[in-house]
């Protein structure tokens, strides 16, 4: 081992930074991880809380250290400590992503097209939202049931207004953007519903070094709408970039031979696109998202009297942190 050994629960890069937040991300959600089995999950968990410790095997080095490390916070939940299903880890953003939305986009045209992947999406959705979540509000079945629910109608409604309102009024260009139109919109609605208690019951709020001191009901709404920001930029490119080029490369005699390879091709290029988004979205804002004790005081007088009292002895920080989750 290194004679300087590694604090291995700080981050490897300053996550004060979008660039440390970027590397950060992308060497967590690397989606080649999702093809382990889950033994090896277990016991990069297992060596992971040995250093910490400093009872790890001797010999073990220090890239075995941070692969252990990569593992462990790529897969289990920050607050609850339990191993995600894969189809749930940020790391599968990319092969799950890549390959229903290419299917959005390349079946936009037919009812039961946008009915089945839109379907698809928000049950992929609703699953990374459950596994991605601030775990410290817990929601009742009805609770998750009706979340999901309500997305995918949301999904199949919007896809379907748009889709009818521009077959009419638009050129087939403009149809292929109404996958990212529903999209957008049941983003907008699943992962609220889906953290619906954070904002009614509150989420825990602690000073820099963990100390938990209140609870907060503002402080989720804020986290709660970073991700539904980074969720949209997540998709926004290859739902955007994507379609006039489908669309030109669809009129080539070449690509009129191989029609049966459009969905394989479309695929392939939003994997191209989520390469590089996943990591880009998850760092737009601080993973450990902040907020002032002032704003307790204006808008939340009783949390921010809880905060005081557990205070009494010492000075009240200016900024309260909380997990808004990813």
């Amino acid at each position: 081992m290194s004679e300087e050994r590694l604090d291995i629960e700080k981050p490897l890069w300053d996550l004060n930074t979008f660039q440390g937040r970027w590397k950060h991300f992308a060497w967590m959600t690397d989606f080649r991880t999702c093809i382990l089995p889950e033994q090896d999950f277990h016991n990069a968990r297992q060596l992971y809380e040995d250093y910490k410790l400093g009872r790890e095997p001797a010999g073990t080095t220090r890239e075995q250290i941070i692969y252990a490390k990569k593992l462990y916070e790529s897969a289990f939940h920050p607050d609850t400590g339990t191993l995600q299903n894969v189809f749930g880890r940020m790391s599968f953003q990319v092969p799950g992503g890549m390959l229903i939305t290419g299917a959005m986009l390349q079946f936009y045209k037919t009812k039961l097209g946008v009915f089945f992947w839109q379907w698809v999406n928000q049950s992929f959705n609703a699953l990374v939202n459950y596994s991605n979540r601030n775990a410290n509000s817990p929601l009742t079945e009805t609770q998750l049931g009706t979340a999901y629910v309500c997305a995918t109608a949301m999904a199949i409604l919007t896809a379907r207004g748009c889709q009818s309102f521009l077959a009419k009024r638009a050129n087939p260009l403009m149809m292929r953007y109404v996958p990212f139109a529903a999209v957008a919109a049941a983003n907008c609605a699943n992962i609220p519903l889906m953290r619906q208690n954070e904002i009614t019951q509150g989420v825990e709020i602690a000073d820099e070094n963990g100390n938990k001191l209140t609870k907060s009901k503002i402080a989720p709404v804020k986290g709660i709408s970073q991700v539904v920001i980074s969720r949209i930029v997540m998709c926004a490119p290859g739902m955007l970039i994507l379609p006039p080029i489908m669309e030109k490369l669809e009129k080539y005699r070449f690509m009129q031979k191989i029609k049966p390879l459009h969905l394989s091709i479309q695929v392939l290029l939003v994997g191209c696109f989520l390469t590089f988004m996943v990591p880009t979205a998850c760092a737009l804002f601080p993973q450990r998202c902040s907020i002032k004790s002032s704003t307790l005081e204006k808008w939340e007088p009783e949390n921010y009297k809880v905060l005081r009292e557990n205070c009494k002895d010492r000075e009240i920080p200016m900024y309260l942190y909380f997990n808004k989750g990813l």
